[in-house]
């Protein structure tokens, strides 16, 4: 239906630094999705967890997982959307890819590098964000520990829906919690945070814990389990609220350096 966005959130465990394992079991939970759906989220680093050895990793292993993106978006006329370890310019990133059914592709590199875990002195990090139109919705995707920052995400270039993928630890998931209600009213837009579940080779414990919040903040869908939620976004929710509540356009207004 016109002005409306189906989507489907996998939240789920994942192998430790098998990208090929990753692959296929993503491939099996794509084909257990019910009706038709427009948009797929997996988790940060999905085909790997949040490893800081990627240098275990085949290098070419990114390009391998983008293809296979390609690949199952057009199988499934859906469009994919998740990060990944991925080797560039000398350099690791935690990459985050959006392709399209028909292969189109455009990606994000993580912000803000988890300082906790020493992200920063193993990926380089990204230096700008992106706005995807998609099926007449504007779209800014962002990566776990980004969610701390307000300003990154602040809504200065009228999207419409914010996207969080994420390796999200248990002890400070009441956290991610707040945050993501906080980036959805702040923002007046619809906020998704996809993360994962299980527990990886450091001992970190994963709860889950994806939703997708309304512009007011309030969950549409929200699980523990690991599982594939369903939700559908409503472009009408987003005009008529703003129209009604204009707090954006009372924001203040100021520019970044650096």
């Amino acid at each position: 239906m016109e002005n409306e966005l189906k989507l489907a959130l996998i939240q789920s465990s994942l192998v430790w630094e098998n990208p090929e394992k990753n692959r296929e079991h993503f491939s099996k939970k794509l084909d257990s999705i019910n009706g038709e759906v427009d948009l797929v989220i997996l988790p940060e680093m999905f085909t790997t967890a949040f490893t800081m050895t990627p240098w275990n990793i085949a290098k070419e292993e990114g390009e391998e997982t983008v293809k296979w993106m390609q690949k199952e978006a057009g199988r499934k006329k859906m469009a994919l959307i998740g990060s990944m370890v991925y080797f560039a310019d000398g350099h690791y990133y935690n990459r985050l890819w959006f392709v399209e059914p028909d292969g189109k592709s455009i990606f994000y590199d993580k912000r803000h590098t988890f300082t906790l875990a020493g992200e920063d002195k193993i990926y380089n990090k990204g230096e700008k964000r992106i706005v995807i139109n998609f099926k007449g919705f504007r779209i800014c995707p962002l990566i776990c520990y980004d969610l701390r920052f307000p300003v990154w995400a602040r809504n200065t270039e009228d999207y419409d829906v914010l996207i969080y993928v994420a390796n999200w630890p248990q002890p400070r998931i009441n956290a991610w919690d707040a945050l993501l209600k906080a980036r959805a009213i702040e923002n007046m837009a619809y906020v998704i945070g996809v993360n994962r579940t299980g527990t990886d080779n450091t001992g970190h414990s994963y709860p889950g814990h994806s939703t997708v919040n309304n512009v007011f903040g309030e969950p549409i869908v929200f699980s523990k389990e690991e599982k594939i939620l369903y939700a559908t976004l409503d472009k009408k929710h987003i005009s008529e609220a703003r129209e009604k509540l204009k707090f954006l356009e009372d924001q203040d207004h100021f520019s970044l350096k650096g």
